[in-house]
């Protein structure tokens, strides 16, 4: 019965496993006990130059999903495979995920909005480039990554005043 279990990596190396895991299920014939083996990602849009970049991010570093059918020559083939330190599970016996754990590791439930990280830190100097504060300049008191915005502390009239804007309204100076 297929199944899917998790695999322990080397945490960086776990594009290379998944290609020598493939390469060696076609060069062992045993396409019929591996289905699929999947690093887990998600698209995450960063700020760049005032410019928005997707990138590709590994969700589970050190990590890769296999669906298979355990059977001896399916675990013997895994566990040889470099890179691979073992499956998860209580003494390296492999325990299969639930498919409520994998619709959420593969974020099959729902298609959510790329999520956005800050390039920016607190006590960064940056300038307001766009709304009614535009061409202040203040330095980053508190970063809001789930929704986007940072807040500011902007001189106007000789006092600081925090003001709360979206991180495509300022750039770094």
């Amino acid at each position: 019965m297929f199944r899917w279990y998790v695999v322990n990596t080397y945490s960086g190396h776990e594009k290379k496993v998944k290609q020598n895991l493939e390469h060696r299920v076609v060069s062992l014939g045993q396409q019929r006990a591996v289905r699929q083996v999947v690093v887990p990602t998600e698209t995450v849009s960063e700020m760049k130059d005032n410019q928005k970049v997707m990138t590709e991010k590994r969700t589970m570093p050190g990590y890769v999903l296999v669906n298979m059918d355990l059977n001896e020559d399916s675990w013997t083939l895994v566990k040889g495979t470099p890179g691979v330190t073992g499956f998860v599970g209580a003494s390296n016996e492999p325990v299969p995920l639930t498919q409520a754990e994998v619709d959420r590791l593969l974020k099959k439930e729902v298609a959510t909005a790329p999520r956005t990280r800050a390039q920016f830190s607190i006590g960064e100097s940056v300038k307001v480039i766009h709304g009614p504060l535009s061409d202040f300049s203040g330095e980053i008191s508190e970063i809001n990554e789930d929704a986007n915005r940072l807040k500011v502390l902007v001189s106007i009239f000789g006092r600081e005043t925090p003001v709360e804007v979206g991180f495509d309204q300022v750039k770094k100076i």
